[in-house]
């Protein structure tokens, strides 16, 4: 039984939602790369994008997360879900370590609170984006329309 939503009559909107959660992340990367050039990959300094705290290391990370991101709903097919599940899984794995080691030498990112709150809120609405965004047969959504109905 799907536990996930088939063909969702607002799917177009939801894979354009993690398109543009993916080009946020890669314009904050690109951004960040100007701004830190010349520190140090894991530096913690004051160094802020957008708001956001950052360094070389966590602009470069979120350039690989809007590349992956973007690919993914470029290419569709389903892997854009388990792209933007995996992704929104490992967002927030990575804001909760980066929110426990805020005000400590572990704060290797860089993060300000400002940057947590971003990170975990686009990691739920990528994690919405996943849920919604399935393509199945008609069959699947069937089966998923009936099992839904059943209390």
């Amino acid at each position: 039984m799907a536990h996930t939503p088939v063909n969702h009559p607002a799917r177009p909107i939801y894979r354009a939602i993690g398109g543009l959660v993916g080009l946020y992340f890669v314009v904050f990367g690109v951004l960040g790369l100007i701004t830190s050039a010349g520190n140090d990959i894991f530096a913690q300094d004051d160094t802020k994008v957008l708001g956001q705290g950052t360094n070389l290391g966590f602009s470069l990370l979120s350039i690989v997360i809007g590349i992956a991101v973007l690919a993914g709903t470029a290419i569709g097919r389903n892997l854009d879900v388990a792209i933007n599940q995996f992704m929104a899984y490992a967002l927030m794995v990575l804001g909760l370590a980066e929110l426990a080691f805020l005000q400590t030498d572990a704060n290797v990112l860089n993060f300000t609170i400002l940057t947590d709150i971003v990170v975990l809120t686009l990691s739920l609405v990528l994690l919405m984006v996943g849920m919604y965004s399935k393509v199945g047969t008609d069959e699947e959504k069937e089966a998923w329309q009936k099992a839904r109905l059943v209390l």
